[in-house]
């Protein structure tokens, strides 16, 4: 691709880019042809990241999405941090405390100035900077326990168990109700509990959690044992952001979606069995135990997003336990068995 053809290629600003779907995600777009700048606060570090780093079409900065200074519209377009004002096509919004932990071990003040705040900061730059779409990676957590037992839809109601649910409903509720005839057209995602491999690992995820204990201690302590969620790959949910950013404007322009598949709804047990499964002389403890948190039970129905995207993920939670137990057999992941793994005391809701 030459310089020219470099410059008129899409342009697409990642927040949070050197996290856990942004640093897998940033390679499927500039697979694809896409110009990325990626903004990141590098809590957890930047060495997702290197495999980009000398790529032409790659650009990167160190910013806090919340600090006005830090992203701005100009005359060129956006500025990121240090980075000069670029013409800007779409925004997804990655950056945030991710989780119900996260959440209460930050508390609700920086919760909210980083997870609603930092949204609205962030949709109002990429308006001023002409940007047309604008992707909000929500979860559907939101929809808490589930009533009767139903599969949720985009449409359901809305029962909130956390504070980090609270923060991304509130988000979703400016993004479609106070961004009216705004040229960023807001787009939501709903994803599913993700669980795989990424450049940044994560081991807070039930289904990569479970292998990691199993392989260490070859034991999970298990609470909730009945309750059902909803899984999808993070390589599955880089694809369905690529073919949001892809699909006419009409079709996804301030749409809700959930994003997984029908077949990534399972229950703990369901979970337990797969793991026991590939990594053998895994004892299973059930324990009872009441605490507040996420307390998710529910399925959830993906027949919007497959209607309308034609969206099929191709990696089932089979396939994500065998990754990851190959890929810490491996001992590709240099420090999953240090001991800040290995004596944790995971409470898996």
């Amino acid at each position: 691709m030459s310089t020219a053809e470099q410059q008129d290629a899409p342009h697409v600003l990642i927040t949070g880019g050197a996290g856990y779907i942004g640093s897998l995600l940033t390679g499927v777009l500039l697979n694809v042809g896409w110009r990325v700048t990626v903004a990141d606060d590098l809590l957890f570090g930047g060495q997702s990241l290197l495999g980009y780093w000398q790529h032409p079409r790659f650009r990167f900065a160190k910013v806090d999405v919340c600090d006005p200074e830090h992203i701005q519209a100009e005359a060129g377009g956006l500025r990121v941090g240090h980075l000069p004002a670029t013409p800007l096509d779409a925004v997804v919004h990655l950056a945030a405390i991710v989780g119900f932990p996260a959440c209460q071990m930050v508390g609700p003040q920086v919760a909210w100035r980083y997870n609603y705040e930092g949204t609205k900061r962030v949709y109002a730059a990429a308006e001023a900077a002409g940007a047309t779409r604008f992707l909000f990676t929500s979860t559907y957590s939101n929809y808490g326990l589930a009533l009767d037992g139903t599969p949720v839809t985009e449409e359901s109601s809305l029962n909130p168990q956390s504070l980090y649910a609270e923060t991304k409903i509130a988000s979703e509720q400016f993004l479609l109700n106070e961004t009216t005839g705004g040229r960023a057209a807001p787009i939501l995602y709903r994803l599913a509990t993700l669980f795989g491999v990424s450049p940044r690992m994560r081991f807070d995820l039930i289904v990569n959690q479970f292998v990691l204990e199993a392989l260490t201690k070859r034991r999970l302590v298990i609470y909730h044992r009945g309750y059902a969620r909803s899984f999808v790959h993070v390589r599955d949910v880089a694809d369905a952001i690529l073919l949001a950013l892809s699909a006419p404007s009409a079709a996804v322009a301030r749409q809700i979606f959930n994003v997984g598949s029908d077949e990534g709804n399972y229950t703990k047990d369901e979970i337990v069995a797969l793991v026991q499964r590939y990594v053998a002389g895994t004892r299973v403890e059930h324990k009872d135990l009441t605490f507040g948190g996420d307390m998710r039970d529910i399925r959830v129905n993906f027949a919007k997003i497959r209607r309308v995207l034609g969206y099929t993920p191709r990696l089932t939670v089979e396939d994500g336990v065998r990754e990851v137990r190959d890929v810490l057999e491996a001992g590709v992941i240099k420090d999953a068995f240090d001991s800040q793994y290995r004596n944790a005391q995971f409470i898996v809701q």
